[in-house]
């Protein structure tokens, strides 16, 4: 374990080419979504480029923009903390996805090929597979990618750019309950497939609401817990 709190393995190798405070900015928010970084962690400016084997500038450069945009926060004379979100904008947030999301349902039954079928039931073989595993890392990530499919299905440029804008806090949260979603998220995302294939754009909608709910609901849940 680092000193950082950060699993053995977890940091990302810095991909060229691209500035460097670019590289160090993905880098630091991958860790941060995938929590590797936890909420309320404490970022030591020096541990973190020593981590990433850059200098400490480039860190202070991606840690003021990750607190712009809300994943960190600088407080004086302390430091830079990862941000402790609270309930009200985790169901902001994700209010605003069931949003996206069932309109993307929407359209992607209107538009859906069999080769797009064929590609949402190959990640929903690898979804059931890592649940049954309990691999929470490859859940997470194959959930994001089945949404982004559906998101790609529905064929509206500006819905997806929408979407792409709330998918990294979205798997933030999400991560968290990824365990206690289990296999029934897969059986949803099943479900969900079927109504695709059959064209049902109602079902398809309503299918896609009733499982970001519970997505919501589980999220909430786990903090009363």
């Amino acid at each position: 374990m680092l000193s950082t709190g950060l699993p053995q393995g977890a940091v990302p190798k810095l991909e060229r080419p691209g500035p460097l405070r670019d590289r160090v900015y993905e880098a630091l928010l991958e860790l941060i979504t995938t929590r590797a970084l936890r909420p309320g962690q404490h970022l030591v400016e020096s541990e973190l480029a020593g981590h990433l084997g850059v200098s400490r500038q480039p860190v202070r450069e991606a840690l003021q923009r990750l607190n712009t945009e809300g994943w960190v926060d600088l407080r004086p004379a302390q430091g830079a903390f990862v941000h402790e979100p609270t309930e009200a904008e985790a169901d902001q947030l994700l209010t605003v996805r069931t949003l996206l999301e069932a309109e993307a349902a929407r359209l992607a039954a209107a538009h859906a090929d069999e080769a797009g079928i064929t590609a949402l039931e190959e990640i929903l073989a690898l979804g059931m597979r890592a649940a049954e595993d309990d691999d929470i890392d490859a859940a997470v990530a194959l959930n994001a990618r089945f949404h982004a499919r559906v998101m790609e299905l529905a064929g509206n440029a500006v819905l997806a750019e929408l979407a792409a804008q709330v998918d990294r806090r979205v798997r933030w949260y999400y991560t968290p309950v990824a365990r206690r979603r289990g296999r029934q998220s897969w059986i949803e995302h099943r479900d969900l497939i079927a109504a695709i294939a059959d064209h049902d754009e109602a079902r398809a909608t309503r299918l896609m609401r009733e499982h970001t709910e519970h997505t919501r609901r589980s999220y909430h849940d786990r903090a009363e817990e």
